[in-house]
């Protein structure tokens, strides 16, 4: 008996040293990972300062979210100022100044001095800062205004000036998109949701280290998922070895999503409906097969991503939500946008849509009211997301109200069927059409987001319906 006793604690305790090794492999590497792909800029500098206030925002979020006290705080704060240190300060040296962009960092000094106040604020934070309400609503707003900046050129614009002045640098040649800050579309998201959950109580306690890996956590950074902070760390807490299963599959994905983004949708790249040849074609088909050959590689590039993301955690035992789900084979827009970039859809669904529809019901607004209102503002919002640009504002709309149309028939079609229930060669044949109309009514939405001009997408339009441009 003590044989075997022996021996299961044995087990236990070489699962433990996995588990934190992959745990402190994972946050290492995201934070790394956070410098080293944040794009260059003409900015001096910036391409440190900004990931660098990833991270301080993810520090503040997390200090004003965690119940104090956390015994491994200190320890933590400690190990992000080390990484923080030797990373920078390893800027300087090559082979290795390469690794972290062209633009110069601070001193090794000055990175030192950063890194120690970054990790200092976050023990201090955490220890003497009791969070309210209104500092988590004054979090969110800073989130949300600091996103909306960078998706509206002539603010983001303001920001590279504001950044060049600072730098001693030419204000006459600021440009939007001087400002490229990597991955804040989806940190800003998982930091609101971490807020919104602590404020509903429903936000498990993160030590630094795993709140820091979850919001900056490397294989998301570029396309997402977003995932929910309680699910991914019951990943990070569960039972860990290296096994070649999860690498076996993680291998599958990454390779998978490599040959969708890099040989389908690449080369679907040279046919796809773009700002160049929207206005060189003048024949209906071939704008047709612009717009087919953008949707497929929309498609495939988006998807093709998330595949490497979730291949690329899964080898680490972190299983990733899914983001796709055959989304051009459903039969209507509600299934598709149930299966289209979903994570990101779930989100406004339970921060925008539901609180929204709660709010109208609660004053005795009409049911189709409230529908239209929370559809089409949803949609309006997640086209913002990408830009604020008319175009993305159309997008948005054209989907907005396509969701509301079907609604409203699908409640109709319930005290009016069309179609007999017991056949099913005709039920099928309904749905391959839904399919067909529901693929063609993207397909032409995307117009408005492959293109930036609103005259010019109005253009490709006309010419899909046979209108000379």
């Amino acid at each position: 008996m003590s044989l075997v006793s022996s021996a299961h604690g044995g087990a236990a305790a070489h699962a433990l040293s996995h588990q934190e090794l992959r745990n402190w492999l994972l946050f290492v590497l995201s934070v790394v990972a956070i410098f080293a792909l944040q794009p260059s800029t003409p900015i001096r500098q910036l391409d440190f300062w900004l990931p660098l206030f990833s991270l301080s925002l993810s520090t503040i979020v997390w200090a004003a979210t965690t119940p104090a006290p956390n015994r491994a705080a200190l320890r933590d704060a400690l190990a992000l100022g080390g990484v923080l240190v030797v990373m920078l300060a390893s800027r300087h040296l090559e082979p290795l100044a390469g690794l972290w962009g062209r633009a110069q960092a601070p001193s090794p000094i000055g990175a030192a001095i950063v890194a120690v106040a970054v990790a200092g604020a976050a023990f201090a934070l955490h220890n003497y800062f009791t969070p309210k309400a209104t500092s988590l609503a004054i979090l969110t707003v800073t989130m949300l205004g600091l996103l909306i900046a960078l998706k509206f050129a002539p603010a983001t614009q303001a920001l590279s000036a504001g950044f060049r002045w600072m730098q001693g640098q030419s204000i006459a040649q600021a440009s939007a998109i001087d400002v490229q800050w990597l991955g804040f579309s989806y940190l800003a998201f998982r930091l609101v949701h971490v807020i919104r959950e602590r404020a509903t109580g429903k936000l498990p306690a993160l030590s630094l280290r795993e709140f820091i890996t979850y919001a900056v956590f490397f294989p998301t950074l570029i396309a997402g998922p977003i995932d929910r902070a309680e699910r991914f760390v019951k990943d990070l807490r569960a039972g860990f070895t290296f096994n070649a299963d999860d690498l076996a599959e993680g291998a599958r994905r990454i390779a998978w999503g490599l040959f969708k983004k890099f040989v389908l949708a690449d080369t679907l790249a040279l046919i796809a409906l773009n700002e160049v040849n929207a206005t060189q074609s003048h024949s209906g088909f071939w704008t047709w097969v612009m717009v087919y050959a953008f949707a497929l590689r929309i498609f495939l590039d988006f998807s093709g991503y998330t595949d490497i993301a979730i291949g690329v955690a899964r080898a680490f035992g972190v299983k990733l939500p899914e983001n796709f789900s055959r989304p051009y084979l459903k039969p209507n827009l509600t299934q598709f946008w149930n299966s289209w970039h979903m994570t990101l859809a779930q989100w406004f669904r339970a921060y925008y849509f539901n609180p929204l529809t709660r709010a109208l019901r609660q004053r005795g607004w009409a049911a189709p009211i409230i529908i239209a209102i929370a559809q089409i503002s949803t949609m309006l919002l997640i086209g913002l997301w990408h830009a604020i640009t008319p175009n993305f504002a159309i997008w948005g709309l054209w989907h907005g109200v396509g969701l509301f149309v079907h609604n409203r028939w699908a409640e109709w079609t319930k005290s009016h069927p069309l179609l007999p229930s017991r056949s099913a060669a005709l039920q099928q044949v309904a749905s391959a059409a839904g399919t067909l109309l529901t693929f063609h009514y993207v397909a032409l939405g995307w117009v408005w987001f492959a293109v930036s001009d609103t005259s010019t997408a109005l253009g490709v339009l006309q010419s899909l319906i046979g209108w000379q441009r």
